[in-house]
């Protein structure tokens, strides 16, 4: 057990680093919209990928991914090499979309699908779903928060007490200078998270006598955590309902997909995948890890999600690097709310606020700032009612975000896509998400969740596509992008 003194000491530490950062960000910016939610449009590579990396490989890895080892065994490592798999799709999908944001100043994702659709409503409906839906996701994270604080103290951080510190850091990032100061915050502490990873793995396994030692001990303890399917929670049909939404997370969730418009140049964008890739990759392999370690320093435990809290608190991990390891997890956690909170604010500002009214660059920012705080002190208050469920509830947000990705494909490869037909498929996989995981009780761990919702959604898109016709102000990214592609196509 680590003292909630000391704690705190390196909480304030990181809290004064971020306001720094985040002073300095807001110094830069012009006040303008595309500033304020897009960074300028001019962010490098490097600062690029890593607040990408930072933002996608968040608390769900070392408290949920991690967790899942522990209960599971090597299943979790196929299930996140899944997602990792799915990173592929940002070499199709990132120059397009890179491109239709220059060339029509599209600042979210929604705008972008509503404008190629040429319907205002499909921007509106893609806006909603992905608020309903990245709101259990940000639960996940802030309750990763409480999890980790509380569990490395015994108790002395209360659940609520961690929380109100996540959100209190959240929402005053994200504030104070929007995606500049968040992104520049990332870069800078997504060193903390690779390199406390690292420590803190490297300790474990010296604890256990050394690597050769960690994996004689794993086979002889715990045998059936090496093999398939494991000791009961990677059953082939748990393992294709949890990874099959996540493989198009690089297209479902506008938290990333938005990270696609704020690079300079294709050469940034180039390098910004390298880094993503090259962090997550390690990344994965920590956390797997690091759920092996727990399982021969930490048994037994009851709730698989404090295996990183048990481990930290065993006494094998000197207390410097766990504070560490603690301050990388919550700088991933924080990063992950930042920028859901500032996507969700960008769509409401830029779909739901009236645009005959041509709303001033302030109020949207404004319009922005107000959704952001809405959605951290939603996150918090139901992270404190379900801590315990934070698995689930990342799951079914993977699911219900599902219903974006056929509109998104068909944007830019099915000219003969409609606005009606994005927006039944978008509320029809919704309607069926909600009302299979809420009223009728099917578990996220069911695949027949996920494929039916992805079933709904693109059998709706097609067919209502069919039966209808494009808009007259419908954009053709298809033919209107073509020949920037081909000038970018050795990119």
């Amino acid at each position: 057990m680590i003292s909630a003194p000391l704690v705190w000491s390196v909480i304030a530490a990181f809290a004064a680093l971020g306001f720094v950062i985040a002073w300095r960000a807001a110094r830069a910016n012009t006040g303008t919209v595309g500033d304020y939610y897009l960074g300028g449009r001019n962010v490098g590579g490097m600062v690029a990928g890593l607040s990408y990396a930072a933002t996608t490989y968040s608390a769900f890895m070392l408290v949920v991914l991690t967790g899942l080892t522990y209960r599971g065994g090597i299943g979790a490592l196929g299930f996140e090499l899944i997602y990792f798999a799915g990173l592929s799709l940002l070499v199709i999908f990132a120059p397009r979309f890179w491109l239709a944001a220059r060339r029509w100043g599209f600042v979210s994702p929604a705008e972008m699908i509503g404008a190629r659709y040429g319907s205002r409503a499909v921007a509106r409906i893609m806006a909603a779903i992905s608020l309903v839906f990245l709101l259990p996701y940000c639960t996940t994270q802030m309750a990763g928060i409480g999890l980790l604080l509380s569990g490395v103290t015994g108790g002395e951080i209360s659940l609520f007490q961690a929380v109100a510190t996540g959100a209190v850091l959240a929402m005053f990032w994200a504030l104070l200078a929007g995606l500049r100061s968040v992104a520049w915050t990332d870069a800078a502490l997504s060193v903390v998270m690779m390199a406390s990873g690292i420590l803190a793995v490297g300790f474990a396994i010296s604890a256990l006598g050394g690597w050769s030692d960690f994996v004689a001990g794993a086979r002889e303890q715990t045998p059936e955590w090496l093999d398939q399917p494991g000791p009961g929670l990677w059953s082939l049909p748990t393992f294709f309902a949890l990874a099959f939404p996540w493989f198009f997370f690089v297209l479902s969730n506008p938290q990333v997909s938005q990270r696609l418009f704020i690079l300079q140049d294709f050469r940034a964008m180039r390098r910004m995948i390298l880094w993503v890739l090259g962090f997550g990759l390690a990344f994965t392999l920590i956390s797997v890890i690091w759920g092996f370690a727990a399982l021969q320093l930490a048994p037994d435990l009851d709730n698989t999600s404090n295996a990183t809290p048990a481990l930290l608190s065993s006494g094998a991990i000197p207390v410097w690097v766990a504070l560490l390891l603690i301050l990388g997890i919550l700088s991933a956690a924080i990063s992950t709310l930042d920028s859901i909170a500032l996507t969700v604010g960008a769509m409401v500002a830029r779909d739901f606020v009236r645009r005959e009214r041509a709303p001033s660059d302030a109020r949207q920012i404004l319009t922005g700032r107000v959704m952001m705080v809405l959605v951290v002190l939603f996150a918090s208050y139901f992270a404190l009612q379900q801590a315990a469920i934070v698995q689930q509830l990342a799951a079914l947000s993977a699911a219900g975000l599902l219903v974006t990705v056929p509109p998104i494909i068909g944007a830019f490869f099915w000219r003969r896509g409609t606005a009606a037909g994005a927006a039944t498929g978008m509320l029809g996989g919704g309607a069926v998400a909600v009302w299979m995981a809420i009223v009728q009780g099917v578990s996220v761990f069911d695949p027949v969740l996920p494929l039916t919702v992805a079933a709904v959604s693109t059998a709706a898109f097609i067919v209502v596509s069919l039966l209808t016709r494009p808009a007259e102000a419908a954009l053709d990214f298809q033919g209107e992008l073509r020949a920037d592609l081909a000038r970018h196509r050795a990119w």
